[in-house]
């Protein structure tokens, strides 16, 4: 992989593409902004997506649409045979009632979303915009696609959906998946960290906190739930977690509830340690129920529990000697960078899950506070996470 990218780098196309690349860093940093300032809220992305629509004709891909789940995609090449795909999200953490607008102070773009995943899809529209420009030959064709659904309860609703097999990526299972998500530089994210989270409900009669003490409460089964989900053991190879993520229940100061709830997050980079956490997990929200209703006035009706599945990402790896991950590996060795080989959750979880070659690449510059309404951009070295992007890209699109 070294000396195919030695040979990308000295490819007069390739060379001309970076020069671009470089030369239009301020439009990409414009266009980041403003698409950072363009609400998208996970389920709720038609407005950034129609503008990627624009962007996507503006630089001259192919074919451009937005399919049924509501990605935007467009086609790079001539070439036949299976495809590289090049992703983004477009989806935010942030609701509609959040003020999206961007600030700029000094070198610091500053708003909410303007890393995660603004970054990203500004990324994305300059390497198609690269590309097109300089007429990079490339023997597979390239889909750039900008996905719904990627943060939170979207569950990679759109990468989901777009890999469905039958739909929109051509002529066969893709070859390699590349996602770019937020700022950075060094890390090659290869390992898909898997979640599995759960909306639990407890149920009972209900009734007066005085009169109809005794019955089997709710709140009480949640509270045992929570404490025997804490005292879990730690396992830390492969690292396995299983955090309360929020609770409540209840409708007044004297009533005991006739419901009450746990949300849960369930996570592990290895499939077969999330099966058995998801075991471990449903065994004890059984016995809070049975403790609970074991302490119940006779006679009184049992409590019951719901446990509702509402998010599933799978985890998985894609190895590191395979040659997308060199591709990665090699392309930051030869901007003079080191690579660090990391873990998250992100679209190429679903590719990696499907057997599909996936890394994550963040799209260069450093930023903060994601997820938090005070996220911020500062684009120091910006150039070079795109031109990342475009090595690797390149690479396993085999350039001609």
């Amino acid at each position: 992989m070294e000396h195919t990218l030695s040979r990308l780098l000295a490819h007069e196309r390739i060379r001309a593409a970076r020069r671009h690349v470089e030369r239009t860093d301020d439009v990409t940093l414009a266009r980041q902004a403003a698409l950072s300032a363009t609400p998208a809220p996970t389920g709720a992305e038609g407005a950034r997506g129609a503008r990627l629509v624009d962007l996507f004709r503006e630089v001259g891909l192919a074919e451009v649409g937005v399919d049924d789940a509501g990605n935007v995609r467009g086609w790079f090449g001539n070439g036949e045979g299976s495809p590289v795909v090049l992703a983004a999200h477009l989806d935010t953490v942030f609701g509609p009632e959040v003020d999206v607008r961007v600030k700029r102070r000094g070198q610091r773009l500053e708003g909410p979303g303007i890393s995660d995943n603004a970054r990203g899809l500004a990324a994305l529209v300059a390497v198609a915009e690269a590309l097109v420009t300089t007429g990079v030959p490339t023997t597979r064709p390239i889909l750039f696609a900008a996905t719904v659904g990627e943060e939170g309860s979207g569950d990679l609703r759109g990468v989901k959906y777009l890999l469905n097999g039958k739909r929109e990526t051509g002529n066969g299972k893709p070859v390699a998946f590349i996602a770019l998500d937020g700022a950075g530089l060094e890390r090659v994210i290869h390992r898909a960290l898997g979640s599995r989270r759960y909306h639990v409900t407890f149920r009972g009669p209900g009734g007066h906190s005085w009169a109809a003490f005794g019955v089997a409460n709710p709140a009480n089964a949640v509270g045992r739930a929570a404490a025997l989900l804490a005292d879990l053991p730690i396992v830390t190879a492969p690292r396995t977690t299983c955090a309360v993520v929020g609770l409540g229940g209840g409708t007044g100061l004297n009533s005991i509830p006739q419901d009450a709830w746990l949300d849960l997050d369930l996570r592990s980079e290895d499939p077969r340690a999330l099966a058995q956490l998801d075991v471990t997990v449903r065994a004890a929200l059984g016995r809070a129920a049975d403790d609970e209703n074991r302490t119940r006035t006779k006679g009184t009706p049992p409590l019951r529990v719901e446990v509702q599945l509402v998010g599933d990402r799978p985890c998985g790896i894609t190895p590191r000697a395979h040659p997308l991950v060199q591709a990665a590996i090699a392309a930051n060795r030869a901007l003079g960078r080191d690579a660090e080989l990391a873990s998250a959750s992100t679209d190429a979880n679903a590719p990696i899950a499907l057997g599909i070659p996936a890394i994550a690449l963040g799209a260069g510059g450093k930023a903060g506070d994601a997820h938090l309404t005070t996220e911020w951009y500062e684009n120091v070295e910006g150039a070079l996470g795109i031109v990342r992007a475009l090595l690797v890209t390149a690479a396993m699109a085999e350039v001609g």
